[in-house]
């Protein structure tokens, strides 16, 4: 397998569904072409309007549920909803691995503007033995939290009877992937979720210690019992210029958004995105494993192609920063995963795709570096 980058952002073909065109660039790059040449924004937001107003409510119940971490993007939404649509957002938050303080403040911080909110922390027993099982078999401690944060929201929906669901962006269409159809660009498709963020049914993951009881807060409701229940759920990004430094800017005017202490978060050169779990700094160090690119390449790809620098900017701050392994919080999550370091240096290198590295004199190389 020959490795290609994105001639107009950093992206490699190593990246899960992506696909590059004729002239080597990438869809999510085609995409970000759209969102700033050719969608017509007002024509969103216009549709957006029209779409929210046969569920607005005037009795003080929850229009609109709001998957929330409390991170910028998330709370960027929930703001825009309440204070300038006028909605009655519930707030919906599956607990993080391991909660960082910085997380803890900033959603403390947009709680105090009014908000109801559920904060949901899952078995720990069960989530902890699920989180050391994915890392050895898939090298991603994260494949339960992904499910749960699917579908807790869900369910909470359907519990309530609140029958619209706003997620953040379509990542598919935003950074590089399978695209099903031009409707899933701004309406969630379960299905798609369950085969391309978890990777398969929860219901799947039952073994001696796990029952399918257990599995409950993971799994999605039926198809049959969605469409009974009549729930929407909605791309918030789908109506409105997406951008991560944008959601940034805009949060941190509202509400005192602490950011990464030392000016930028390990691994990358933002200091503003996945502040909340200390569970992330690996995740993103294992995507470099398995596919050659980490947290740096994916933070400069999308800045190139939100045309905030240079693809030769990006490139030299990617090569300056991207893989950079990162020791805080190691000791944490080893502990939650109750792993040693030899363990946990032999379950990295299981991982390590051969198609993507090489070793040279007692050094892994990358086969095909960043160019």
């Amino acid at each position: 397998m020959e490795i290609k980058y994105c001639k107009k952002c950093l992206m490699p073909s190593s990246r899960p569904r992506i696909v590059f065109d004729n002239e080597g660039v990438c869809n999510a790059c085609k995409h970000a072409e759209n969102k700033y040449e050719k969608i017509n924004w007002d024509t969103r937001r216009e549709e957006f309007l029209k779409l929210i107003e046969p569920y607005r409510r005037k009795d003080g119940y929850w229009d609109c549920v709001v998957p929330w971490s409390g991170g910028k993007d998330s709370s960027a939404i929930a703001y825009r909803l309440k204070f300038e649509f006028g909605m009655h957002p519930l707030l919906v938050t599956f607990s993080p691995q391991l909660p960082t303080e910085i997380g803890n403040h900033n959603r403390e911080a947009m709680i105090q503007l009014g908000y109801d909110h559920i904060y949901f922390r899952p078995d720990q027993k069960i989530h902890r033995h699920l989180a050391k099982r994915f890392f050895i078999e898939r090298g991603d401690q994260k494949v339960a939290w992904t499910a749960g944060i699917n579908a807790i929201p869900v369910k909470v929906a359907m519990k309530f009877k609140i029958p619209l669901v706003f997620y953040a962006e379509h990542g598919e269409s935003e950074y590089g992937g399978k695209v099903l159809s031009e409707e899933h660009r701004k309406m969630r498709d379960f299905t798609e979720v369950v085969e391309h963020q978890i990777g398969d049914d929860p219901s799947n993951w039952v073994d001696d210690m796990v029952t399918i009881n257990d599995l409950n807060p993971y799994t999605y409701p039926a198809v049959e019992e969605l469409k009974e229940a009549g729930l929407k759920a909605m791309y918030f990004g789908y109506f409105f210029k997406w951008s991560m430094q944008n959601n940034y800017e805009f949060i941190k005017d509202k509400i005192d958004f602490k950011v990464h202490p030392k000016g930028r978060t390990p691994g990358t050169v933002t200091s503003y995105d996945s502040l909340d779990d200390k569970s992330d700094n690996l995740y993103y160090y294992m995507q470099f494993i398995k596919f050659g690119f980490g947290r740096a390449v994916r933070d400069v790809s999308r800045m190139i192609q939100n045309n905030q620098i240079s693809r030769e900017e990006g490139l030299e701050l990617a090569k300056k920063y991207d893989g950079e392994f990162c020791s805080e919080y190691l000791k944490d999550m080893l502990e939650y995963i109750n792993l040693t370091r030899k363990e946990f240096n032999a379950i990295v290198d299981k991982h390590r795709n051969p198609e993507v590295w090489k070793k040279e004199n007692g050094k892994w190389q990358l086969r095909y570096p960043l160019q």
